[in-house]
């Protein structure tokens, strides 16, 4: 046999090996047909929706009823517009829809009793570790081992928020960007400790869901957030130092580098709280990473109720 012949043939055994990995690695998803999503805000609410829409049947939790009626209420209105655009003047088929997908979604505000019988958990609470210790360690107890657990945390470590639980290999992140029926993106995150089969799950779910999926590792910020972030607090201290307004800043980036806001902008849009809170958090935790400094505007107009859009004042008033 000639060297290229024999060059063709590893070639293409090793593009079937590849092809066989990555058909395997698919194979291992499990089905997702029940999902518990905790937290019944913005976050948790969307998830809710675009689970129920995409045929999961959904168990919105919360402490508080009065949140859960906010909830559902925000769902439906939701839900009504999708059906406008979706079905047009065809009434019956926008009326079967909304039946269809909200019948799919209930809720509840004891999360023990409805984790007995799901496939998986998507916590979308405070950003507080300890709380979500707590609330995971406290789930984990009655969980059968079955259960995949995940957080939408968007600064948080996942392998942290897991260390409390027995079931670190069936434990990733599931962080969908606002307003979810939206954005497309979904950031899968994985730790050391994640199995394959987890992995594989999340990211069927994902995709099953309408989403575009990328695989992260466990790093600050995952992929959207460790680049925006610190680009963010960037602009400010480039206002700081006087360098260029706020209006020139943003303006140069939305002409010069194509992007749909400014920095400045978007730190008004996201929430200054927002980005205060997650550059504080990362500064405590990697006190050496000049990145991760908090601008003392950014302290200042937090502690002044400033928040951005939300208040009607950041960066800019609104």
């Amino acid at each position: 046999v000639s060297t290229q012949s024999t060059g063709y043939i590893t070639n293409n055994l090793r593009m079937f090996a590849t092809r066989g990995l990555v058909t395997s690695a698919m194979n291992c998803a499990r089905s997702v047909s029940h999902v518990t999503i905790i937290g019944g805000g913005l976050m948790g609410s969307g998830i809710t929706q675009v689970a129920a829409q995409t045929g999961h049947k959904v168990t919105l939790v919360d402490l508080d009823q009065n949140i859960l009626d906010q909830s559902t209420t925000r769902i439906s209105k939701s839900l009504a517009r999708v059906a406008k655009k979706k079905f047009g003047d065809d009434a019956d088929g926008a009326k079967a829809f909304m039946e269809n997908t909200m019948g799919a979604i209930s809720t509840a505000t004891d999360a023990c009793s409805v984790v007995k019988d799901t496939d998986l958990v998507i916590e979308a609470i405070v950003e507080n570790i300890a709380v979500k210790h707590r609330l995971f360690k406290e789930l984990d107890s009655v969980a059968p081992q079955n259960v995949i657990f995940t957080s939408n945390t968007s600064s948080l470590s996942i392998a942290e928020i897991a260390e409390v639980t027995s079931r670190k290999d069936r434990f990733g992140g599931l962080h969908f960007f606002n307003p979810v029926p939206v954005m497309k993106l979904l950031e899968v995150v994985k730790t050391s400790d994640t199995s394959a089969e987890t992995l594989s799950t999340l990211t069927s779910f994902g995709k099953k869901l309408g989403k575009v999926t990328v695989e992260c590792s466990d790093t600050p910020g995952f992929i959207v957030n460790r680049l925006l972030v610190p680009n963010l607090a960037e602009a400010i201290k480039m206002l700081e130092r006087g360098v260029a307004s706020a209006q020139d800043i943003d303006t140069a980036m939305k002409l010069g580098a194509g992007h749909p806001m400014g920095p400045l902008q978007l730190a008004d849009y996201v929430g200054l709280d927002t980005c205060c809170f997650i550059l504080e958090g990362w500064s405590q935790k990697y006190p050496d990473v000049e990145l991760f400094k908090t601008p003392e505007t950014l302290k200042k107009l937090v502690a002044e109720g400033k928040l951005g859009n939300k208040t009607g004042e950041g960066f800019y008033k609104h």
